[in-house]
């Protein structure tokens, strides 16, 4: 009965899957000035001689979702240039095109609203990943997706700033949008978009650390990243 009440029937057609995914950047697109003015000079992060330092506060968790967001950039660029994407079938090609378009629109928006405050661009390498090879694209953007709704998840405890706090609950739900189309896409029309995995007793979405989830990107990020100051 329980499996009953939330499955999403509409999931599983094609335009409903589109319609699905389709607000992702406008979501965050309404609410985007409000970020514009956390670039001060007082927060701008002492320079590393190798790799990246977050920061601390407010700024520092920004950072830190603009660190997940353009590894996720990446990974979609990477897929759209991939066999897998040239072979695929019109559904998956516009699906990975929207997911494409609002990582990137989610990456852009952070380098924009952080200014001076932004870390550099990361050093990502995908080559344990085969883009030629649809199973093994779908698990990477499962991990990817769902890696980014429990961080997402963990940070917003954190966040001091209502303003901040919006946005983040704007682009988690979009993040979540994108899991539950790619579980779709791996277990058309089963229960996978929320199970066990994800959701606990109390019907909540799990959530990660800044540690579990800055050691699990590590896979492919080569930049090294500092966020000791991140709160705990």
């Amino acid at each position: 009965m329980k499996n009953e009440l939330i499955k999403p029937k509409g999931l599983v057609t094609n335009t409903n899957r589109r319609n699905f995914l389709k607000f992702g950047t406008m979501s965050v697109a309404g609410a985007g000035l409000l970020l514009m003015g956390c670039n001060d000079d007082d927060d701008m992060m002492p320079p590393m001689l190798e790799g990246v330092n977050l920061g601390s506060g407010d700024i520092g968790i920004l950072n830190y979702a603009y660190a997940l967001e353009q590894l996720e950039a990446a990974f979609y660029a990477s897929v759209i240039a991939g066999g897998y994407f040239a072979n695929a079938s019109a559904e998956e090609k516009t699906i990975m095109g929207d997911l494409e378009k609002h990582e990137r629109a989610h990456r852009d928006f952070f380098k924009a609203a952080l200014g001076s405050a932004a870390i550099a661009d990361l050093e990502v390498d995908f080559s344990t990943i085969d883009f030629s090879n649809r199973t093994a694209v779908l698990a990477a953007a499962k991990t990817f997706e769902d890696l980014g709704v429990a961080a997402y998840n963990g940070a917003g405890q954190f966040i001091e700033d209502p303003n901040y706090l919006l946005i983040a609950g704007k682009i988690v739900s979009v993040e979540a949008r994108h899991a539950a189309a790619i579980r779709d896409l791996i277990n058309p029309g089963s229960d996978d978009f929320a199970g066990d995995d994800l959701i606990d007793s109390n019907g909540l979405e799990r959530t990660l650390g800044f540690t579990d989830v800055l050691t699990a990107a590590s896979t492919y990020v080569k930049t090294p990243i500092d966020f000791s100051q991140l709160p705990s």
